[in-house]
């Protein structure tokens, strides 16, 4: 055959890309397998990963000492210290044990003064659940723990283990076949002469694949003959799931490649609008994609991270330090170098880094975080607003296509960011929740795009939009319109204490949100509506930062109420007493609507997928959702 095979038409990458994708998701073949998490490492979850379990999966506590009941202690002091007895007054314990009641925090044992074996003194007072790790405060039953397409760690599988989970959905592992045709090809040897083309390629393509953590499996050179490569083709075809075939995909009289994928299957494109790297030909063979890559390595480069890439995964490794603004104060010891974890974003030019939980037995901060921030000894700390090196952990991360949210938690930024992941490469979410004040704080600093908030004015009983008149004034800022979500008491199966209001939750041992939240501010304007003193609510100052925290610490035995959001409690299995509804919508700077990725966050919050997940999950409702207010 020495016909010439010219080219029908070439088209724009973003084209033969759609062509080929198109044609790539009607193949029938299993893409998924279940596999033990134990042996996850290096594997890319096929879809989102939620803990079935608490971590911890009870009250512990923090620090070597002795655990007391905060209130008996509140009156010691230097001028008057207490004394307490073994037994009677305090047990010991050690970090990790659990705390039961009647005890509710924890002394640290340096703080204690042993009169001997019985007795102790104290010189200050404990207050309630001091130094200790609440249920469910790293991870609580039904909190994400990794989005799809995402490429397991080390760290991921501590956190996955510690969330209950005893195997996990990944994409299978692709065997990719690595044909190198051509007279001219040989392999490297001593005796090179005039006219011989080492083939480098191929072993360059085999790298790139086991690089992105596929295993390559490359073949002897083929020489250009049409039979030895259709045999070539199709024994690497039935023994891998991928192939690629190097050279022989241009136009001259012995490129076979295209005429012989058109034969045993179906070519999709065959040339491309980009220089180098025109001839590459995409084709379907038996079921399996078969990508044929130009001979100049620049071309064959080029084109196998634009078509073969997307079949594999990619691989994250460890990047540079850059300088980034901190987005709140941290305060650290002096006796030690302190390696914090950060979300990092980049707005109007300039990283922003956000601390997550600094706890050292919280393995999702170190899932989550996308760099880290190291405090020098004998520093105490850094101011926010300022600037320092930050070395980010995934170089492959483009920062500059994260979408930073700081403010308030809802399992829709979770839904959110796990739709994004899958729907648009080039964007990412990143959500840091500090609560609804915390997230404002944020977004006047200029240090997040997008702020999640519902909070209520006392005074107008409007949701967000007076506190943010009153933070900013008018014309600044805008709100992307959320969804409306039902708030109210958390309480156990069967509600065994009765509990029927707000009223009743100062009789019974309750958990309450942080300061900031809008959970927590919803919570103060039904007390003071009430007249309810909040330091007569057992537990008014123990504070988890979620909803699904919240859940987790009612579910166990020594918490009997809590409030939070109905999705988080149908998730734990616990009954429910309505409060209200409330809005929870998304401040945004009027200048950043145009943002590309605010944009997408916008189409991916209107989603119909979105949607159907949160119907799932039940307690939310969202006529307005995406609608745009300008204030």
């Amino acid at each position: 055959m020495s016909t010439r095979n010219l080219y029908l038409k070439t088209v724009s990458v973003e084209e033969a890309y759609e062509i080929y994708q198109n044609a790539l998701s009607k193949l029938t073949a299993l893409d998924t397998e279940l596999i033990d998490v134990y042996d996850s490492i290096g594997r890319l979850t096929s879809r989102a990963v939620y803990a079935v379990c608490n971590s911890p999966l009870y009250n512990a506590a923090a620090m070597d000492g002795i655990c007391v009941e905060s209130l008996k202690t509140k009156n010691a002091s230097e001028e008057n210290p207490l004394i307490l007895k073994l037994g009677t007054d305090f047990k010991i314990v050690d970090t990790g044990d659990a705390i039961k009641p009647p005890y509710d925090a924890v002394i640290m044992a340096e703080d204690c003064i042993q009169i001997d074996e019985n007795n102790i003194k104290i010189n200050s007072p404990a207050s309630g659940w001091e130094n200790i790790r609440p249920i469910g405060e790293d991870i609580a039953s039904g909190d994400m723990i990794l989005p799809s397409n995402h490429k397991i760690t080390p760290i991921d599988i501590g956190a996955l283990i510690a969330g209950g989970i005893k195997s996990i959905e990944c994409y299978k592992t692709k065997t990719v076949g690595i044909i190198p045709t051509g007279d001219e090809i040989v392999d490297l040897n001593d005796n090179l002469k005039e006219g011989d083309i080492v083939d480098s390629n191929s072993y360059m393509i085999k790298s790139l694949v086991e690089d992105l953590g596929g295993i390559g499996k490359r073949y002897d050179i083929v020489e250009d003959d049409y039979d030895k490569i259709k045999s070539k083709l199709l024994e690497s075809i039935n023994a891998n799931d991928i192939t690629i075939i190097n050279a022989g995909s241009s136009a001259g009289t012995e490129d076979y490649t295209v005429h012989i994928l058109r034969e045993i299957g179906e070519v999709f494109v065959h040339g491309v609008s980009i220089k180098p790297g025109k001839p590459v030909i995409l084709a379907i063979v038996n079921n399996k994609p078969v990508v044929g890559l130009p001979g100049y390595p620049l071309s064959a480069y080029i084109n196998f991270n634009l078509f073969v890439k997307p079949l594999l995964f990619h691989v994250h490794d460890n990047g540079e330090e850059v300088d980034a603004i901190i987005s709140k104060r941290i305060v650290s010891s002096l006796k030690y170098r302190e390696y914090v974890r950060v979300k990092i974003g980049k707005i109007d030019g300039k990283y922003i880094a956000s601390p997550l939980n600094r706890g050292a037995a919280s393995q999702m901060s170190m899932v989550r975080a996308d760099g880290i921030l190291v405090i020098p000894q004998n520093q105490e700390g850094i101011e926010a607003g300022s600037i320092s090196k930050v070395r980010i952990l995934n170089k492959n991360t483009n920062l500059s296509n994260t979408l930073l949210s700081i403010g308030s938690h809802d399992i829709l930024m979770d839904i959110a960011s796990d739709i994004m992941s899958r729907k648009y490469e080039d964007v990412s979410l990143s959500s840091t929740h500090v609560g609804s004040m915390g997230g404002l704080i944020a977004l006047k600093r200029n240090e997040t795009i997008i702020a999640p908030i519902h909070l209520l004015d006392e005074i107008s009983g409007e949701y967000n939009i007076s506190i943010i008149k009153e933070m900013f004034g008018e014309g600044k800022v805008s709100l992307i319109k959320g969804f409306d979500r039902i708030q109210g008491i958390m309480v156990k199966k069967n509600n065994p204490c009765n509990i029927k209001s707000i009223e009743d939750i100062v009789k019974h041992r309750f958990v309450n949100r942080q300061k900031g939240a809008g959970t927590r501010v919803l919570l103060d304007y039904k007390l003071k509506l009430l007249n309810i003193d909040p330091s007569s609510i057992d537990g008014y100052e123990k504070e988890v930062s979620t909803h699904t925290a919240v859940a987790a610490s009612v579910a166990s035995p020594y918490i009997d109420c809590g409030l939070g959001v109905k999705s988080a409690a149908d998730n734990m299995g616990l009954d429910f007493i309505e409060v209200g509804i409330e809005e929870y919508d998304f401040a945004v700077l009027t200048k950043n609507l145009e943002d590309p990725k605010v944009k997408k966050f916008i189409d991916v919050i209107k989603s119909t997928e979105l949607k159907t997940r949160l119907d799932k999950l039940g307690g939310y409702s969202y006529s307005h959702l995406g609608n745009i207010i300008n204030i």
